[in-house]
């Protein structure tokens, strides 16, 4: 997984983020190392991503989030946008449905482009609907295909993908639904 502070920062504006994953990982009574073993990223990675020293890649955000059992959006407040190693994201909207949260992205992914993300925690499902191009998308040891108009989705607990087939850019929603932990 790349370090936080390589490529392209995962946020048009991150200011926040760091104290939300610190009060976040405080509640959950973890210290930073092991919330970083949990993640599976460094360190000093997640240290500078709490210190606000770093711009935190999507696939970091996915990482600490799906360890502490949480939707993106308990350390994104707003809509907007996001980007991955690949893909262009944005935020467009957030359904918080009693036990399960729902959000809503406009995806689009340059053609030939691969992005992978981590596992979400246990219950995560995505689902994509395909506008423009050709995507492969899901487990990365099982992907499945959709063009447009076409429609998947998968079980999101376990490393997944996206990568545009062919000469053209992929649009596409992506639906994330994460079902609530249960209460300690």
């Amino acid at each position: 997984m790349p370090d936080a502070a390589e490529g392209r920062p995962a946020l048009a504006e991150s200011t926040g983020i760091g104290a939300r994953v610190t009060a976040l990982r405080s509640a959950r009574g973890l210290s930073l190392s092991e919330l970083a073993r949990r993640a599976g990223i460094g360190k000093a990675t997640l240290s500078g991503l709490e210190a606000g020293t770093r711009n935190p890649t999507l696939e970091t955000l996915y990482a600490v989030t799906s360890a502490l059992g949480l939707p993106l959006t308990a350390l994104v407040a707003a809509p907007g946008p996001i980007r991955g190693s690949a893909a262009e994201m944005a935020l467009l909207r957030v359904f918080d449905d009693g036990p399960v949260t729902y959000e809503l992205y406009r995806m689009h992914l340059p053609a030939g482009a691969t992005q992978t993300s981590p596992a979400h925690h246990a219950g995560v499902t995505e689902h994509v609907t395909v506008f423009a191009g050709v995507l492969r998308s899901g487990p990365l040891d099982r992907p499945l295909r959709a063009g447009p108009g076409e429609h998947v989705e998968w079980p999101a607990d376990v490393p997944h993908g996206y990568e545009a087939e062919g000469p053209a850019d992929v649009e596409a929603a992506l639906l994330i639904r994460y079902p609530h932990p249960p209460s300690p």
